[in-house]
Formats: C-alpha cells, structure tokens, sequence
C-alpha cells in the first residue's frame, strides 16, 4: 500500500511540473517568442553602493582629496596655445586634454581675510610647480 501512495505522488509530482517550451518550438509553430525570465534574484549588495554621485563635492566644499582648494586666474586645456607654451617651457609633458591653471594660490576660508575667489575655483592633481601653473584640474562651486 505505501508502493501504492510513493507511486501516486511520484506522478503528481512529474505531472505538475510543467514542461517549458522554447522559443524555437514557439517559433517553428507561428507563434510570438516568449517574454525573457528573469534567471536569479538580485541581491542588495548588487544595488549602488553609494546614495550620491561620485562627482558630488564633499559636505565641507573647501578640501579636494589631492590638496586645498584653488582660485586660479586663467583655466584651459593643456593643448590651448598659451598652456602648452607655458608647459613646455617648464618642460612638462601633459595630456593635451588635462584642465590646467595659471596663477593658483590656495584658498583659505571663503569670505574671511578677503580670500574669496573672484577667477575659477578648481581642485588639482598636480600642484608642484609653485602656483604657476597647476595640472589635472577640476572646477568646483563653493
């Protein structure tokens, strides 16, 4: 009897499962492929790992991650006339594309000792040269 109700079960079981079709039976038989499904569930860890950009300036604004924040009198490219003359007379070589500024001193805090920035306030990568020019530069809003 217990032969009897594994054997019922067994075949309720098989007949339950549904046999899927694929697109290519659908296909030979005239009929529209089937909607894509969905092979696995994504997991929170797959969301974005952060809630904001990462171009968005940090909640103080006064500090870059590569120095202090600069006011520069002129910012461009570096393949523009008047930086690659500076840059190769200082015999650096930099991407044609890099923003670089001229004249750059940093910026202490806004308002304060008359320290605001009346050119274009930029984070750079490269600093080196004493303020005369300065490479890999980003603008940013105070």
């Amino acid at each position: 009897m217990k032969f009897a109700y594994a054997v019922a079960a067994l075949v309720a079981a098989a007949a339950s499962v549904e046999a899927r079709e694929t697109n290519a039976n659908r296909l030979a038989r005239g009929l529209s492929p089937l909607p894509p499904r969905r092979m696995y569930t994504p997991s929170h860890a797959s969301e974005a790992k952060r809630a904001t950009p990462s171009g968005t300036p940090s909640s103080g604004g006064q500090s870059c991650s590569t120095g202090p924040v600069q006011c520069c009198n002129s910012v461009g490219k570096a393949k523009e006339d008047v930086f690659s003359m500076i840059l190769g007379l200082l015999g650096i070589d930099a991407d044609p594309e890099a923003l670089v500024g001229v004249q750059c001193s940093p910026l202490s805090v806004v308002g304060v000792g008359g320290s605001q920035c009346q050119a274009t306030t930029v984070c750079c990568e490269n600093n080196s040269q004493g303020g005369l020019i300065s490479i890999g530069c980003i603008p940013i809003i105070l």
